[in-house]
């Protein structure tokens, strides 16, 4: 376990560089993988075919989305404008990695990823964005339960996620 995201994140760049799939689930995740300086961005370019990326932000037209904006003091329009920023910048990476960005409608709870095998896990709560959370390492085995089920809930929200990339 560690703190926040920042006391993993060498950690964190130190899987996804060697990772052949890595999944991201965010809010607006202009810190994970929007902003040239951000956790993963760099760490994402690779040879065509080398990385699958897939990305999940919290739509902007989604309900949830105005809720999560009063629980951390922002207003919904700067949060949605955070996730469109974030959408336009993916689309640069289209032809840089395997790259696929979904819409997501439900309340964020967790905030996850994952680099093949292992993955970071902390919470989204009122008052506190996800990066301010304790990040919790899990790492896949084969009767582990929590890396499974966190992977099992981003398939599903996948799945039920609106393609925008």
């Amino acid at each position: 376990m560690y703190s926040a995201q920042a006391a993993a994140r060498d950690e964190i760049q130190q899987q996804v560089r060697a990772a052949k799939e890595v999944d991201v689930l965010a809010v607006r995740g202009l810190g994970l993988v929007g902003l040239n300086d951000s956790i993963l961005r760099a760490h994402l370019v690779r040879e065509a075919g080398d990385l699958r990326v897939r990305v999940l932000l919290l739509s902007p037209d989604a309900p949830a989305l105005a809720l999560r904006a009063a629980e951390i003091g922002e207003s919904a329009e700067a949060l949605a404008s955070g996730v469109r920023l974030t959408e336009a910048r993916l689309r640069e990476l289209a032809g840089m990695c395997d790259i696929e960005v979904f819409r997501y409608g439900m309340l964020p709870t967790w905030r996850l990823i994952r680099a093949d095998s292992t993955m970071f896990v902390g919470a989204f709560d009122a008052g506190w964005e996800g990066h301010e959370s304790a990040t919790y390492k899990l790492m896949e085995t084969p009767s582990g339960p929590l890396f499974r089920g966190f992977r099992r809930m981003f398939e599903a929200i996948a799945r039920g996620a609106e393609r925008t990339v």
